[in-house]
Protein backbone atom coordinates (compact mmCIF):
# COMPACT_ATOMS: atom_id res chain seq x y z
CA UNK A 1 0.00 0.00 0.00
CA UNK A 2 1.11 3.74 -0.83
CA UNK A 3 2.53 5.59 2.17
CA UNK A 4 0.24 8.31 3.72
CA UNK A 5 0.81 11.53 3.76
CA UNK A 6 -0.81 13.63 6.39
CA UNK A 7 -0.11 17.68 6.44
CA UNK A 8 -2.33 20.42 8.31
CA UNK A 9 -5.79 21.20 7.11
CA UNK A 10 -6.52 23.75 4.81
CA UNK A 11 -8.61 25.75 2.53
CA UNK A 12 -7.31 23.68 -0.69
CA UNK A 13 -8.77 20.33 0.97
CA UNK A 14 -11.95 22.04 1.17
CA UNK A 15 -13.37 20.03 -1.90
CA UNK A 16 -12.05 16.71 -1.71
CA UNK A 17 -13.26 16.82 1.91
CA UNK A 18 -16.57 17.57 0.86
CA UNK A 19 -17.14 14.73 -1.62
CA UNK A 20 -15.26 12.05 1.13
CA UNK A 21 -18.50 13.75 3.13
CA UNK A 22 -20.78 13.03 1.03
CA UNK A 23 -19.89 9.66 0.20
CA UNK A 24 -19.98 8.64 4.00
CA UNK A 25 -23.20 10.35 4.49
CA UNK A 26 -24.21 8.17 1.85
CA UNK A 27 -23.48 5.45 3.49
CA UNK A 28 -24.85 6.59 6.73
CA UNK A 29 -28.54 6.82 4.86
CA UNK A 30 -27.86 3.23 3.65
CA UNK A 31 -28.37 2.39 7.53
CA UNK A 32 -30.72 4.86 8.99
CA UNK A 33 -32.67 6.13 5.98
CA UNK A 34 -34.28 9.10 8.38
CA UNK A 35 -31.09 11.04 7.71
CA UNK A 36 -31.21 14.01 5.49
CA UNK A 37 -30.88 12.91 1.83
CA UNK A 38 -29.62 16.23 0.26
CA UNK A 39 -26.45 15.78 1.76
CA UNK A 40 -25.23 12.75 -0.19
CA UNK A 41 -24.45 15.52 -2.70
CA UNK A 42 -21.44 17.31 -2.22
CA UNK A 43 -22.21 20.52 -2.68
CA UNK A 44 -24.48 20.17 0.39
CA UNK A 45 -21.94 18.66 1.98
CA UNK A 46 -19.35 21.72 1.46
CA UNK A 47 -21.59 23.98 3.28
CA UNK A 48 -21.30 21.68 6.74
CA UNK A 49 -17.86 21.34 6.20
CA UNK A 50 -17.47 25.16 5.25
CA UNK A 51 -19.46 26.29 8.72
CA UNK A 52 -17.22 23.95 10.53
CA UNK A 53 -14.41 25.13 9.09
CA UNK A 54 -15.06 29.29 9.87
CA UNK A 55 -15.21 28.52 13.42
CA UNK A 56 -12.94 30.31 15.71
CA UNK A 57 -9.85 28.50 17.08
CA UNK A 58 -10.70 25.59 14.00
CA UNK A 59 -7.44 23.47 12.87
CA UNK A 60 -6.78 19.72 11.96
CA UNK A 61 -5.53 17.30 9.56
CA UNK A 62 -5.97 16.19 5.97
CA UNK A 63 -4.60 12.84 4.76
CA UNK A 64 -2.66 12.18 1.07
CA UNK A 65 -2.23 8.98 -0.59
CA UNK A 66 -0.68 9.48 -4.27
CA UNK A 67 -2.15 12.58 -4.56
CA UNK A 68 -5.55 12.26 -3.73
CA UNK A 69 -7.32 13.04 -0.17
CA UNK A 70 -8.57 10.14 1.50
CA UNK A 71 -9.61 11.83 4.56
CA UNK A 72 -9.75 14.62 6.36
CA UNK A 73 -10.31 16.11 10.10
CA UNK A 74 -11.19 19.27 11.65
CA UNK A 75 -12.08 20.63 15.60
CA UNK A 76 -13.07 23.75 17.26
CA UNK A 77 -13.80 24.38 20.56
CA UNK A 78 -16.68 25.33 22.42
CA UNK A 79 -17.60 27.16 25.83
CA UNK A 80 -15.33 26.19 28.40
CA UNK A 81 -17.10 27.43 31.48
CA UNK A 82 -19.13 23.96 30.12
CA UNK A 83 -16.95 21.83 28.44
CA UNK A 84 -13.21 22.45 30.33
CA UNK A 85 -10.29 23.21 27.48
CA UNK A 86 -11.79 21.43 24.73
CA UNK A 87 -11.83 20.60 20.72
CA UNK A 88 -15.47 19.05 19.39
CA UNK A 89 -15.20 17.25 16.18
CA UNK A 90 -18.77 17.08 14.42
CA UNK A 91 -20.64 14.75 12.15
CA UNK A 92 -18.98 17.40 9.64
CA UNK A 93 -15.47 17.56 11.13
CA UNK A 94 -14.52 14.00 9.58
CA UNK A 95 -14.87 11.66 6.95
CA UNK A 96 -12.05 8.98 5.46
CA UNK A 97 -11.72 6.23 2.79
CA UNK A 98 -10.65 3.80 5.10
CA UNK A 99 -11.30 4.17 8.69
CA UNK A 100 -7.90 3.56 10.06
CA UNK A 101 -6.91 6.26 8.48
CA UNK A 102 -8.58 8.65 11.06
CA UNK A 103 -6.42 7.45 13.78
CA UNK A 104 -3.54 9.26 11.57
CA UNK A 105 -5.76 12.14 11.27
CA UNK A 106 -5.95 12.69 14.77
CA UNK A 107 -2.73 11.47 16.06
CA UNK A 108 -1.62 14.78 13.32
CA UNK A 109 -4.72 17.45 14.94
CA UNK A 110 -4.25 16.03 18.58
CA UNK A 111 -0.69 17.24 19.01
CA UNK A 112 -1.43 20.57 18.31
CA UNK A 113 -5.08 20.39 20.13
CA UNK A 114 -2.90 19.05 23.19
CA UNK A 115 -0.09 21.54 22.79
CA UNK A 116 -2.64 24.44 23.13
CA UNK A 117 -4.23 22.80 26.39
CA UNK A 118 -7.25 21.35 25.02
CA UNK A 119 -7.39 18.32 26.39
CA UNK A 120 -11.03 17.31 26.46
CA UNK A 121 -11.61 15.57 23.09
CA UNK A 122 -15.02 15.13 21.68
CA UNK A 123 -16.37 13.59 18.14
CA UNK A 124 -19.67 12.77 16.45
CA UNK A 125 -19.55 9.30 15.09
CA UNK A 126 -22.06 7.26 12.57
CA UNK A 127 -23.45 4.41 14.61
CA UNK A 128 -23.38 2.10 12.11
CA UNK A 129 -19.76 2.64 10.95
CA UNK A 130 -18.33 -0.14 13.12
CA UNK A 131 -14.67 -0.20 11.84
CA UNK A 132 -14.99 3.43 12.41
CA UNK A 133 -16.46 3.66 15.84
CA UNK A 134 -13.24 0.94 16.69
CA UNK A 135 -10.37 3.16 15.47
CA UNK A 136 -11.73 5.92 17.26
CA UNK A 137 -11.87 3.46 20.51
CA UNK A 138 -8.29 2.62 19.44
CA UNK A 139 -7.67 6.07 20.23
CA UNK A 140 -8.69 5.95 23.75
CA UNK A 141 -11.71 7.06 23.37
CA UNK A 142 -15.40 5.61 24.81
CA UNK A 143 -18.84 6.40 24.28
CA UNK A 144 -20.49 9.16 26.07
CA UNK A 145 -24.13 10.19 24.61
CA UNK A 146 -26.01 8.51 21.99
CA UNK A 147 -28.38 10.42 19.66
CA UNK A 148 -31.84 8.31 18.80
CA UNK A 149 -34.36 9.01 15.74
CA UNK A 150 -38.34 7.23 14.54
CA UNK A 151 -41.13 8.24 12.72
CA UNK A 152 -43.96 9.83 14.92
CA UNK A 153 -47.34 9.50 13.91
CA UNK A 154 -50.90 10.93 15.09
CA UNK A 155 -52.52 7.73 15.59
CA UNK A 156 -50.63 6.91 18.85
CA UNK A 157 -52.94 6.55 21.38
CA UNK A 158 -51.94 7.63 24.52
CA UNK A 159 -52.30 5.34 28.29
CA UNK A 160 -51.74 7.71 31.36
CA UNK A 161 -51.67 5.34 34.21
CA UNK A 162 -54.70 5.78 36.43
CA UNK A 163 -54.88 8.50 38.15
CA UNK A 164 -52.20 11.02 35.44
CA UNK A 165 -53.40 13.39 33.32
CA UNK A 166 -51.10 14.72 31.25
CA UNK A 167 -51.75 18.36 29.98
CA UNK A 168 -49.83 21.20 29.52
CA UNK A 169 -48.19 23.24 32.42
CA UNK A 170 -49.90 26.94 33.47
CA UNK A 171 -48.21 29.28 35.60
CA UNK A 172 -49.42 28.51 39.06
CA UNK A 173 -47.41 25.06 38.29
CA UNK A 174 -44.10 26.47 38.15
CA UNK A 175 -43.18 26.48 41.79
CA UNK A 176 -43.90 22.86 41.91
CA UNK A 177 -42.47 22.23 38.91
CA UNK A 178 -38.75 22.84 40.01
CA UNK A 179 -38.85 19.66 41.68
CA UNK A 180 -39.48 17.89 38.35
CA UNK A 181 -37.37 20.16 36.69
CA UNK A 182 -34.35 19.25 38.62
CA UNK A 183 -35.00 15.79 39.30
CA UNK A 184 -32.79 14.58 35.76
CA UNK A 185 -29.91 16.88 36.50
CA UNK A 186 -29.53 15.62 40.27
CA UNK A 187 -29.71 12.36 38.78
CA UNK A 188 -26.67 13.02 36.35
CA UNK A 189 -24.72 13.50 39.00
CA UNK A 190 -24.84 10.25 40.44
CA UNK A 191 -23.01 6.90 39.67
CA UNK A 192 -21.91 6.08 37.15
CA UNK A 193 -22.75 9.38 34.87
CA UNK A 194 -20.94 11.40 37.53
CA UNK A 195 -21.83 14.77 35.81
CA UNK A 196 -20.11 17.55 36.59
CA UNK A 197 -22.43 20.11 35.07
CA UNK A 198 -23.94 22.45 38.27
CA UNK A 199 -27.27 22.09 39.20
CA UNK A 200 -29.43 25.06 37.51
CA UNK A 201 -30.69 27.44 40.24
CA UNK A 202 -34.37 27.80 41.24
CA UNK A 203 -34.12 31.63 39.26
CA UNK A 204 -32.86 30.24 36.46
CA UNK A 205 -35.59 27.20 35.91
CA UNK A 206 -38.19 30.24 36.51
CA UNK A 207 -36.46 32.46 33.85
CA UNK A 208 -36.91 29.52 31.57
CA UNK A 209 -40.56 28.23 32.58
CA UNK A 210 -41.34 32.10 32.12
CA UNK A 211 -40.53 31.75 28.14
CA UNK A 212 -41.92 28.04 27.69
CA UNK A 213 -45.08 29.78 28.61
CA UNK A 214 -45.19 33.55 26.99
CA UNK A 215 -45.35 31.02 23.63
CA UNK A 216 -41.70 30.33 23.05
CA UNK A 217 -40.46 27.49 20.24
CA UNK A 218 -40.75 25.07 23.15
CA UNK A 219 -43.58 22.87 23.92
CA UNK A 220 -44.15 21.45 27.23
CA UNK A 221 -46.21 18.60 28.55
CA UNK A 222 -46.32 17.94 32.09
CA UNK A 223 -47.97 14.57 33.92
CA UNK A 224 -49.53 15.31 36.82
CA UNK A 225 -50.67 12.75 39.63
CA UNK A 226 -53.47 13.75 41.87
CA UNK A 227 -53.08 17.02 40.62
CA UNK A 228 -49.67 17.37 41.46
CA UNK A 229 -46.74 17.72 39.10
CA UNK A 230 -44.58 14.48 38.99
CA UNK A 231 -43.17 14.75 35.26
CA UNK A 232 -41.93 16.94 32.31
CA UNK A 233 -41.18 16.23 28.81
CA UNK A 234 -40.43 19.25 26.31
CA UNK A 235 -40.56 19.35 22.46
CA UNK A 236 -38.83 21.91 20.40
CA UNK A 237 -36.96 22.53 16.93
CA UNK A 238 -33.77 21.38 16.82
CA UNK A 239 -32.03 24.40 15.71
CA UNK A 240 -32.53 25.69 19.83
CA UNK A 241 -29.48 22.73 20.12
CA UNK A 242 -25.96 22.75 19.44
CA UNK A 243 -26.26 19.00 20.17
CA UNK A 244 -28.40 18.75 16.33
CA UNK A 245 -27.38 20.47 13.99
CA UNK A 246 -27.02 19.44 9.60
CA UNK A 247 -26.16 16.02 9.03
CA UNK A 248 -27.66 14.77 12.30
CA UNK A 249 -31.56 16.07 11.87
CA UNK A 250 -33.60 14.41 9.97
CA UNK A 251 -35.77 16.60 7.53
CA UNK A 252 -38.93 17.88 9.43
CA UNK A 253 -37.65 16.62 12.56
CA UNK A 254 -38.84 17.89 16.07
CA UNK A 255 -36.34 17.33 19.20
CA UNK A 256 -37.16 15.76 22.77
CA UNK A 257 -35.11 18.13 24.55
CA UNK A 258 -35.53 17.17 27.96
CA UNK A 259 -37.02 14.35 30.15
CA UNK A 260 -37.47 14.19 33.66
CA UNK A 261 -39.73 12.04 36.06
CA UNK A 262 -39.90 12.37 39.87
CA UNK A 263 -37.47 9.15 41.49
CA UNK A 264 -39.64 7.38 42.89
CA UNK A 265 -41.99 7.04 39.94
CA UNK A 266 -39.82 6.05 37.90
CA UNK A 267 -40.54 3.27 36.21
CA UNK A 268 -43.76 3.61 36.29
CA UNK A 269 -45.46 4.30 32.97
CA UNK A 270 -45.66 7.93 33.24
CA UNK A 271 -42.40 8.25 31.00
CA UNK A 272 -43.64 6.00 28.23
CA UNK A 273 -47.03 7.84 28.19
CA UNK A 274 -45.14 11.40 28.11
CA UNK A 275 -43.35 9.72 24.92
CA UNK A 276 -46.50 8.52 23.69
CA UNK A 277 -48.13 12.04 23.79
CA UNK A 278 -45.08 13.90 22.84
CA UNK A 279 -44.85 12.15 19.72
CA UNK A 280 -48.59 12.49 18.93
CA UNK A 281 -48.45 16.06 19.33
CA UNK A 282 -45.25 16.57 17.22
CA UNK A 283 -47.34 14.93 14.13
CA UNK A 284 -50.19 16.86 14.94
CA UNK A 285 -47.91 19.66 14.15
CA UNK A 286 -46.90 18.60 11.01
CA UNK A 287 -43.41 16.93 12.23
CA UNK A 288 -42.89 13.47 10.58
CA UNK A 289 -39.69 12.75 12.96
CA UNK A 290 -38.53 12.99 16.57
CA UNK A 291 -34.73 12.95 17.38
CA UNK A 292 -33.59 12.88 21.15
CA UNK A 293 -30.03 11.84 23.30
CA UNK A 294 -28.86 10.84 26.22
CA UNK A 295 -25.96 9.87 28.38
CA UNK A 296 -24.73 5.91 27.61
CA UNK A 297 -23.67 5.88 31.27
CA UNK A 298 -27.23 6.87 32.38
CA UNK A 299 -28.57 3.41 32.80
CA UNK A 300 -32.30 4.31 33.39
CA UNK A 301 -31.90 6.52 29.86
CA UNK A 302 -30.18 4.24 27.86
CA UNK A 303 -32.29 1.26 28.19
CA UNK A 304 -35.67 3.59 28.22
CA UNK A 305 -35.08 5.57 24.69
CA UNK A 306 -34.63 2.70 22.81
CA UNK A 307 -36.97 0.64 24.24
CA UNK A 308 -39.52 3.35 23.31
CA UNK A 309 -38.47 3.16 19.51
CA UNK A 310 -35.41 5.70 19.40
CA UNK A 311 -32.74 3.92 17.13
CA UNK A 312 -29.39 4.99 17.58
CA UNK A 313 -27.71 6.87 14.43
CA UNK A 314 -24.73 8.66 16.68
CA UNK A 315 -22.26 7.98 19.13
CA UNK A 316 -20.82 11.26 21.09
CA UNK A 317 -17.15 9.79 22.19
CA UNK A 318 -14.90 11.42 24.33
CA UNK A 319 -11.41 11.51 25.07
CA UNK A 320 -9.47 13.34 28.34
CA UNK A 321 -6.05 13.64 28.56
CA UNK A 322 -4.37 13.11 30.88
Amino acid sequence: MKSLEVLPFSDEHLEGAARLLAARHARDRRAEPMLPERFEEPGAALQELQAAWTKEGVSGAAAMREGQLVGFLVGASREPETWGENVWVELAGHAVADAEIVRDLYARAAARWVEEGRARHYTLVPASHSALVDAWFRLGFGQQHAHGVQEVSASIEVRPPAGVEIRRPSDGDVEALLEVDVALPRHQQDSPVFSNMPLPTEDELRKDWADTLAGGDEFALVAYLDGRPVAVWVVAPPGLSRQHRGLGVPDNAALLGFASTLPELRGSGIGSALTDASRAWAAEQGYTAMITDWRVTNLLASRFWPRRGFRTFALRLYRSIP
